[in-house]
């Protein structure tokens, strides 16, 4: 089959590699109609995240159609159209048992703290992604999810990460009526979540980034204000001269590990590694709330030390919640959102690439370019899936 092969930093390519097999009677095999790339991948992408090994292919982000089911699955038919949740959980352990799918205890032996991830290297289990014609999935019975006919293929791909994610952050600010919310980061994720942000009863939206198309995209999608931080000398003081010198109610960072605006973080994160990553937006995040206000953290950083004012959260009394999107508890909801009309999805997919150009897109995603604000990987095998464009934004 035809599949993203990850040969080190910033080195991607499409290669031909044995087609996956039924391993388990659990499993699944998945033929891939569409796989996008996340932010997260780029942290992959650019060497941050040990034990990416060379090899692997990315992708907790498809869609497909079922292929091969093994002698226990019983909730999944061959032909079925399927998301598949970014995800690998068991659905029966301590933690699943309360729906946190993102911290199940069965699905990585590599560690105690965040389960099984696809295509996300081998501290997350050391899964194969969905970049590629096939996938193997394995406890077919618990995650994979059969898309409804009146949901297009392109909504339920984003129904495995981004939007849950985004949602997710939303739901951890536990935002009340009237609140002002300031989301760090106009990516996928943080467009989603200024979205959420409205559908949870706030009365304000901020979202904060640097790159001015993004700013411009999240704007016209989510109908908020927006704020560059290269134009602000201080973000904390700049939020609170915009919130009557209180600080917002809830704070968002969905950004994660390789945030720019502080050149200390920058260095002593991305560049050195002497800390997981870059802690800018969290320092942001922190400073800029009210006394009594909630943090809620989406953005990627890695397991060990990273440098953050947590003294200052003491003394404000923040609340900080946090944790990898329990995507499958979200999807009853955002389905019915999504049907509803209140949220599209898709509208916010800028490219459509044959994942035979996977190391174009790439570039392309990472760098910043056309525009890009979601990439979409088309595998050969579902060219002949008929393509609706998103609607136009206003």
């Amino acid at each position: 089959m035809l599949a993203m092969n990850y040969r080190g930093p910033f080195r991607v390519r499409a290669d031909h590699k044995p087609d996956p097999v039924i391993e388990h009677p659990g499993d699944a095999i998945i033929r891939v109609t569409r796989s996008c790339i996340c932010g997260s991948d780029l942290h992959l992408y650019h060497g941050l995240v040990p034990d990416t090994r060379v090899g692997t292919t990315f992708g907790h982000e498809f869609v497909g159609i079922v292929e091969d089911v093994g002698s226990d699955v019983k909730k999944l038919k061959v032909g079925d159209h399927v998301l598949v949740p970014f995800n690998v959980f068991c659905g029966s352990c301590f933690f699943c048992q309360r729906e946190l799918y993102g911290n199940c205890h069965n699905t990585n032996p590599q560690a105690s703290a965040v389960g099984g991830i696809y295509g996300y290297s081998h501290t997350a289990g050391g899964y194969d992604g969905g970049q590629a014609e096939f996938v193997r999935v394995p406890m077919a019975d618990v995650g994979p999810t059969v898309i409804p006919a009146d949901i297009h293929e392109d909504d339920a791909v984003l129904l495995t990460d981004a939007l849950p994610t985004g949602y997710q952050a939303a739901e951890m600010g536990d935002i009340a009526e009237g609140d002002t919310v300031v989301v760090f980061g106009a990516g996928p994720v943080g467009i989603f979540a200024a979205k959420s942000a409205w559908l949870m009863g706030a009365g304000r939206v901020i979202v904060v980034d640097h790159v001015e198309y993004r700013l411009d995209f999240v704007r016209r999608y989510a109908q908020c204000e927006v704020v560059n931080f290269r134009e602000v000398d201080d973000m904390a003081l700049h939020i609170k001269k915009m919130t009557d010198w209180l600080g917002a109610d809830v704070c968002i960072d969905a950004v994660g590990c390789e945030a720019a605006g502080n050149a200390m973080q920058t260095i002593t994160g991305p560049y050195t590694m002497i800390q997981a990553g870059s802690a800018t937006a969290l320092h942001w995040c922190i400073n800029s709330v009210r006394k009594g206000g909630n943090v809620s953290i989406v953005g990627v950083y890695g397991p060990t030390f990273n440098a953050i004012p947590i003294g200052n959260a003491l003394n404000k009394g923040l609340t900080l919640r946090m944790n990898q999107a329990s995507v499958k508890r979200h999807l009853p909801r955002l389905i019915e959102h999504i049907q509803a009309g209140r949220i599209d999805p898709k509208q916010i997919i800028t490219h459509r690439v044959p994942l035979e150009e996977v190391s174009d897109a790439y570039h392309i995603f990472s760098s910043k370019l056309d525009n890009c604000i979601k990439t979409v990987l088309i595998p050969p095998s579902a060219r002949e899936t008929r393509v609706v464009e998103a609607t136009a934004l206003p």
